[in-house]
């Protein structure tokens, strides 16, 4: 045997061989399918129905409301009621409407797990590598394909390590270590490979933190983010409800020395400072001290990139017994249903809320450039979403800036961008 790769192992696995090579073509059973109203059953059902077939498995299907929800016009609720019909017609098992973003909920509810293979319909599907799972995004044809057969084809990757050393700081997150390699290796530097993140940093780092840092492996342009599971996987697996003994052996999924690796970057987590991207490409990141003559008229703490618990929770540390500045909009959209309950629960929503943030419903929202929360023509923006490109958010003329929910949190009270260590010390 080879040394292999954790992302070599996981393909392996699923296309049932003892090993495999990079850029071999191989043929892999799909652990799970998952979908959200925006580009699932709306997109695949006309073609199942012209096909006259069925899913290949419902027991394997997870769907998820997200982008279009809540309803804000007759087109969006005809979109979700598809999604409503569709799971009826094919017995699908695992629906969860309106209860928050796919990448979240999806795995909060215990469907990813190290070993996996598994495919997504949206981009941000990497995220689910940060279990120690193989699990990429596919478009709407391709997901036709797995929905019927079970099964899709896959070059076999090569790996790129991003290797962490040292600790952050405090004030600093998985966010800025991913603004950082997006700005240091651009959009393109993941070369549609898969991309493992390892390290002392890495290791240290929290479930909902791994989390961020393999739902912009998208930004960096790579098929795939992989962290190696290990005991921190194993608990939050558990507090979600997955019982431990259908946990595998965690030792297997673990790159081997010696593996082939098409590159192999090193980094310091100690020297790292809070990042703010200018808008236009999460890749013009610059340090957020550097960055305060810009005035903010919108704060926005969303989207599965930035608006979990533990995100939540950080822009508390900040807000907490403080007031944003005059003339800033703090939005706050928590990534899940159950996000926002463990934040009602720990009192990080009322800290929230006295701060004078304003509550949206937990779905893809202003990130997707959908409903009424959009960003207006003109105005500046910071936010914890994953891109900001021109007029996604939005107007083409609004200008939208990227930082994690300590930045853009402390940006909203001093109403211009802001280092959060200011705050925090």
């Amino acid at each position: 045997m080879m040394p292999q790769t954790l992302a070599q192992k996981l393909v392996a696995r699923a296309c049932g061989r003892a090993q495999v090579a990079p850029e071999e073509l191989v043929t892999c059973g799909v652990d799970l399918a998952m979908m959200h109203d925006s580009g699932g059953p709306r997109r695949i059902k006309p073609h199942l129905d012209a096909l006259g077939a069925r899913v290949w498995d419902p027991a394997r299907i997870v769907v998820v409301t997200d982008h279009y929800v809540p309803a804000a016009d007759a087109d969006s609720a005809q979109i979700v009621r598809i999604a409503r019909d569709w799971v009826r017609e094919q017995g699908i098992q695992n629906f969860y409407d309106e209860q928050g973003i796919c990448h979240v909920v999806t795995p909060q509810h215990g469907h990813i797990r190290p070993g996996m293979f598994a495919v997504g319909g949206d981009s941000h599907s990497c995220t689910g590598g940060a279990f120690g799972a193989y699990m990429f995004g596919i478009g709407a044809t391709e997901m036709l394909g797995v929905v019927v057969t079970g099964e899709i084809w896959l070059r076999v990757p090569h790996t790129i390590a991003m290797e962490w050393s040292g600790r952050l700081a405090p004030g600093v997150c998985a966010k800025d270590m991913m603004l950082h390699m997006c700005t240091r290796f651009g959009m393109d530097g993941g070369q549609y490979e898969a991309v493992e993140y390892c390290g002392e940093a890495v290791r240290a780092l929290s479930m909902n933190e791994r989390m961020t840092l393999c739902n912009m492996t998208a930004e960096l342009g790579g098929q795939a983010g992989l962290i190696a599971p290990d005991a921190t996987t194993r608990d939050w697996l558990v507090a979600c409800g997955v019982a431990d003994r259908d946990l595998q052996d965690f030792t297997h999924w673990q790159t081997d020395a010696q593996a082939p690796l098409l590159a192999h970057h090193r980094m310091s987590a100690g020297s790292l400072a809070p990042l703010v991207s200018a808008p236009g490409s999460p890749a013009l990141a610059a340090a957020a001290q550097d960055c305060g003559d810009e005035k903010v008229d919108i704060a926005y703490i969303g989207a599965c990139t930035g608006a979990k618990i533990e995100d939540l929770r950080m822009a508390a540390a900040v807000l907490q017994g403080r007031r944003i500045a005059r003339g800033v909009d703090l939005m706050v959209a928590p990534a899940s249903a159950r996000d926002r309950q463990a934040a009602q629960a720990d009192g990080t929503l009322q800290i929230l809320l006295d701060a004078g943030a304003r509550l949206l419903p937990s779905s893809c929202g202003a990130c997707a450039g959908y409903g009424a929360n959009t960003f207006a023509e003109d105005t500046t923006a910071i936010s914890t979403t994953a891109r900001n490109f021109k007029g996604r958010m939005g107007a083409a003329s609004s200008r939208v800036y990227l930082g994690s929910p300590y930045t853009v949190a402390a940006s909203a009270v001093a109403g211009r961008i802001t280092d959060p260590r200011e705050m925090l010390a």
